[in-house]
């Protein structure tokens, strides 16, 4: 009989990797992917030993349209049953919509949607074979906010991968699979410095910023539960249900609190 193991992707830094040894604590087996191949070697290592569970990587580039499958087909060759799929590799572009080249802008999408789809689709066949699964979704709770004034494709992307995350649930729950969208706020992460929009980061208050361990431990719990959604931490609960209550007209007065330079120009 096939292992099972937890498939990451973005595994090698922030939520990614605090799912990573969380879910190793747990005892699950797990396969990181990730761009960077010494990055994964070494931390393959250190999960292996520290916790006695089997860790596989393989370095994969999902802004690339072949390498979902390349990583299902790595899996199959390894006949690792993948029970637990955790979607979380993303990125943010720094140029704004005009100045950025479509080629920039579709990897973006691949990344964030297209291959959560992808992987999706490769591995729930073998799920409903099996007989269940668990499928995460790292989103964000720019998923319910209004439209941003930087990077204005990443929170569309965002609600559709939940919608997607639903759209599972509806189709799949009745062969044991489930589907969580964790949509975590400002998470400490080299996150912002890469996608170039930590000058914003830096003047949101500290207590508005949550620790990427956290978010992991809490979004790992709720899909473990099979919950659908999961906003991480009290905090932001309390701001995800302001967004969906106030009009827009208020929200704007908040956000120059909550998320300084993301709503006005």
């Amino acid at each position: 009989m096939n292992e099972s193991y937890a498939l990451i992707t973005g595994s090698s830094s922030g939520i990614g990797l605090e799912i990573a040894y969380y879910l190793a604590e747990k005892g699950f087996n797990l396969i990181l992917t990730a761009r960077r191949d010494g990055l994964l070697k070494n931390i393959s290592k250190d999960i292996s030993s520290k916790y006695k569970v089997k860790v596989d990587f393989i370095s994969s580039d999902l802004s690339k349209k072949e390498a979902p499958n390349e990583i299902f087909e790595y899996c199959n060759s390894k006949n690792y049953f993948v029970e637990i799929l955790i979607n979380n590799a993303g990125y943010g572009i720094v140029a704004p919509l005009h100045e950025s080249s479509m080629e920039d802008e579709e990897k973006c999408i691949r990344v964030l949607s297209i291959s959560v789809i992808a992987l999706t689709k490769l591995f729930i066949p073998i799920m409903m074979e099996k007989g269940g699964g668990k499928i995460m979704i790292v989103s964000s709770i720019a998923a319910f906010a209004p439209p941003s004034a930087i990077q204005s494709l990443y929170g569309p992307t965002k609600t559709f991968v939940n919608r997607f995350s639903e759209a599972v649930n509806l189709n799949y729950n009745k062969n044991g699979i489930s589907s969580t969208a964790v949509c975590p706020g400002y998470t400490v992460t080299n996150f912002h410095t890469a996608s170039g929009v930590q000058d914003e980061m830096d003047r949101v208050p500290k207590f508005l910023k949550k620790s990427a361990k956290r978010i992991a431990i809490e979004g790992v719990n709720a899909m473990l539960k099979g919950k659908a959604i999961c906003v991480p931490t009290k905090t932001w609960k309390i701001i995800a249900f302001l967004i969906s209550s106030v009009p827009q007209s208020v929200f704007k007065i908040l956000s120059s609190f909550i998320a300084p330079g993301r709503f006005n120009k």
